[in-house]
């Protein structure tokens, strides 16, 4: 973020970590598929928590399957509505900056404004073009910092999620500010450091992230590419932060990051002690339902399953991982090489108890286990015994109601 050196001595050495989170590998794949060693750095000076590893190949692309939740898509009609209403925006031109297949897009027609995107990936920018037109979607990516999309002058942009698998952050926010009228407006969340350290979740970190922001350094990145903030806070469970920009109406103001040297590592320890505690954690857990002869399931094949499938006990214990996400099925989990599966495949595979090892969605799967599941009859007519829910919380394994 602002081109200091790091220093040799990393904070912390995950291992045994997979080596992406999209790089689902297909059966014969597996034997090539390897655990990777994650070294986890501070910057002295800006204070941004990073890897000191490549990025992932495809860090320019989005690859979104959350899109399919109800849950994220109230919560982007909750971001269009403040940005349109608060800021009076409506009939504006609107850029996504990194839209996937257009998920959010479809969402964002839902108002009063001329929705445009940018996306990397050639295949779901043709998706994006099929639901948005044409004229609407660009297969392109922010590498320089000067681009113009769309003739510019756009009244605001969005950024989800995207910002922490940016090797060069700057880069992508410099070209949101070329593409902004003077005054224009921006929303950017990713998801917060913060609230890894705060929970000790050392699962939540993945080499895909590459950049893990707290509130000041998100900030700080914001202003040095010449946005002011006008807000800042955090939404779904604390575990994203969420900032809302605005272009300066003079010349970008120019220069370096202007921060003092930090001391500390931010509570870096307990995220150290939750390594070591929540491997012990489900090795009990995996060891108790071994005892009574029952059988588990993960649900959500995402960072955080793959993460703590990888390098705990789960990986030699699961049956399978449960996901909605049909590009998901058929594959293999990263370095742990659980089966990934449709929700259908209970049916068949029943498993006594299921773990929920998305933490954001744990609500909103629990009640589809139970529309799924409740009163489910296997192939032969044979009535289902309804699993035990649980879920992963901090250092804690928790029975669901």
């Amino acid at each position: 973020m602002c081109g200091s050196e790091l220093g040799s001595e990393p904070l912390m050495i995950l291992e045994n970590m997979p080596a992406s989170a999209q790089d689902i590998p297909l059966k014969e794949e597996l034997p090539s598929d390897r655990g990777i060693e994650l070294r986890l750095f501070k910057c002295p000076r800006c204070g941004l928590y990073q890897f000191d590893c490549e990025p992932v190949s495809y860090y320019r692309d989005v690859i979104r399957a959350v899109g399919l939740s109800e849950t994220m898509r109230e919560l982007r009609r909750t971001d269009y509505a403040h940005m349109t209403e608060s800021y009076g925006l409506s009939g504006g031109r609107f850029l996504e900056c990194g839209c996937g297949r257009g998920e959010f897009l479809e969402v964002l027609r839902e108002f009063p404004v001329q929705a445009y995107g940018i996306e990397n990936n050639r295949e779901a920018a043709e998706c994006a073009a099929e639901k948005l037109g044409a004229d609407h979607i660009l297969q392109a990516f922010p590498d320089t910092g000067t681009e113009i999309f769309f003739g510019g002058e756009f009244d605001c942009f969005f950024s989800f999620n995207f910002l922490e698998h940016q090797p060069y952050p700057k880069a992508m926010l410099g070209s949101m500010y070329k593409n902004l009228r003077a005054g224009g407006y921006g929303l950017i969340t990713v998801p917060s450091f913060e609230y890894i350290l705060k929970e000790g979740r050392y699962y939540e970190l993945i080499r895909d992230h590459i950049a893990n922001y707290s509130m000041d350094t998100l900030k700080l990145l914001c202003i040095s590419c010449g946005f002011e903030i006008l807000e800042e806070g955090y939404i779904g469970i604390g575990d994203t932060l969420r900032v809302v920009v605005r272009k300066f109406e003079k010349e970008r103001l120019q220069g370096e990051i202007q921060i003092p040297e930090r001391e500390g590592t931010d509570g870096i320890e307990k995220l150290g002690e939750n390594y070591t505690l929540i491997r012990e954690t489900v090795r009990a857990f995996t060891e108790s339902l071994e005892k009574r002869g029952e059988k588990l399931a993960l649900w959500g094949a995402g960072h955080q399953g793959f993460t703590i499938a990888s390098t705990t006990s789960l990986k030699d214990t699961v049956l399978y991982i449960i996901d909605s996400a049909p590009f998901k099925q058929g594959r293999f989990a990263p370095s742990s090489h659980i089966p990934i599966v449709a929700p259908e495949h209970f049916k068949a595979e029943p498993a006594d108890a299921i773990l929920i090892v998305a933490p954001g969605y744990a609500r909103e799967i629990r009640e589809t286990i139970e529309k799924l599941y409740s009163g489910a009859k296997d192939s032969h007519g044979r009535d289902i015994k309804m699993p035990e829910v649980y879920k992963l919380s901090s250092d804690r394994i928790e029975l669901m109601p």
